[in-house]
């Protein structure tokens, strides 16, 4: 394993990962009615501010929901067209996309690119509809999250 870049200062990161250089604030819900005030736009980044992992009730028990003293929450996310979408987290929280009740499977995991912020890069092969995208075991309780089409 390659060691971790160096970094003197933020490197805006490009392509699909463009719009992470200009994150809006939003706040997670804390359960599935809290959804309609919690959406977040596919290509749009957002600082979400999450809750105590306590007060958080998850549509799906995540695999890693985290402990008294992480932090998690709900995000609402509508996709369009089906393709491959990335979701870039600036933290190792797990999350899962939630659909109807079943978690989408993953296609690939990475890191995001050097001195971006970018931390964790989950792909999912979805389908259109809504979906809940659930944040949990994280240790702050602010993230920066990006759902983005890849090309």
């Amino acid at each position: 394993m390659a060691p971790a870049a160096t970094c003197t200062a933020p490197v805006a990161p490009t392509g699909e990962l463009a719009p992470w250089s200009s994150p809006s604030a939003l706040n997670a819900a804390g359960d599935a009615a809290g959804l309609r005030a919690a959406n977040l736009p596919v290509a749009q980044a957002a600082r979400v501010t999450l809750l105590s992992t306590p007060e958080v009730k998850y549509p799906l028990r995540p695999e890693k929901p985290g402990g008294s003293v992480s932090y998690g929450g709900l995000v609402g996310v509508e996709i369009a067209q089906a393709g491959t979408y990335r979701v870039a987290l600036s933290s190792g929280a797990w999350i899962d996309l939630v659909k109807q009740g079943k978690a989408a499977t993953s296609v690939a995991h990475g890191h995001g690119p050097d001195c971006t912020g970018v931390r964790k890069m989950v792909d999912f092969a979805l389908t259109p509809g809504r979906y809940t995208l659930q944040l949990g075991a994280n240790g702050d309780a602010q993230i920066t999250v990006l759902v983005a089409r890849l090309p």
